[in-house]
């Protein structure tokens, strides 16, 4: 883990001794490797688990298979393909996106729910485009909220509507909800809005002291979804998958790999 701030170490490590992050149920595993291994996900989709490391994630954050999880801003789906089928039988997934009319991307991902009912069938969406629609649904409703590498687009838009989505997932949750978090990490202590308007990226220690803030407690920060090889200072975006830079680069691109991730567990405390 990074260094932190000495007063977001204070406001968390007393909660750190003495939380401990729930045990998934019996089967939970099994259904997470069976989800990982499905047949329903594409040969590059699952060459990327090395790099966001699915199981190890979804275990840290605590995932059982009778949770109501949202997932926010869902993207292509690609997480989508792992928790659907986790939750389908005994949970519910809510993916909080953009509605279809709002773009191509949003479009496509409604077209992959509706192309595979067995699979999603019993996924529900809820519209989401922060900072005009940030509610999440009735407070107290949701076992856990998830995020993958959305955080530095909120930023970008606003410092506002960063905390305005903090805002929502804490109010959704339930007391002992967990909101699960990766996103690109920046070096400790830089600039977070110009960090992230330039590398796509966000120092970790302003991601937690925001969770703090909010009322969140953190429960962990793992190095699971680390990249040493990753210096913290490239834009995201010229790393894989996108190999947005030039093509001479892009062999070393590759052997870099993707971007370095903070993974974070924070908790609403009450339960």
């Amino acid at each position: 883990m990074r260094t932190l701030r000495p007063w977001v170490l204070a406001a968390s490590i007393a909660f750190l001794a003495a939380f401990t992050l729930p045990v998934p149920a019996h089967g939970a595993a099994a259904l997470l490797q069976h989800a990982v291994d499905g047949s329903w996900r594409s040969a590059a989709n699952k060459a990327r688990d090395r790099y966001r490391h699915p199981i190890q994630t979804l275990e840290l954050f605590g995932l059982r298979p009778d949770m109501t999880v949202i997932e926010l801003d869902p993207g292509g789906g690609w997480y989508t393909e792992i928790l659907a089928p986790v939750l389908h039988d005994r949970g519910h997934l809510i993916e909080a996106t953009a509605p279809a009319d709002a773009g191509k991307r949003a479009t496509a991902f409604e077209s992959k729910l509706k192309a595979d009912p067995a699979v999603y069938r019993n996924v529900r969406t809820i519209p989401f485009a922060p900072p005009a629609q940030v509610s999440l649904g009735q407070p107290n409703s949701a076992d856990m909220v998830l995020t993958f590498r959305n955080l530095h687009d909120w930023l970008n838009d606003n410092p506002a509507t960063l905390a305005a989505v903090f805002k929502a997932a804490y109010e959704v949750l339930k007391p002992g909800g967990v909101f699960g978090v990766t996103e690109h990490r920046a070096r400790p202590y830089e600039n977070a809005v110009s960090v992230s308007h330039a590398l796509h990226r966000i120092p970790e220690d302003y991601v937690i002291e925001l969770g703090v803030k909010t009322g969140f407690q953190l429960a962990a920060a793992s190095e699971i979804n680390a990249n040493p090889k990753d210096t913290e200072t490239l834009n995201v975006h010229r790393l894989p998958p996108d190999l947005s830079g030039p093509a001479g680069e892009q062999a070393h691109m590759r052997a870099i790999g993707e971007s370095d991730r903070m993974t974070l567990v924070f908790v609403k405390p009450g339960r």
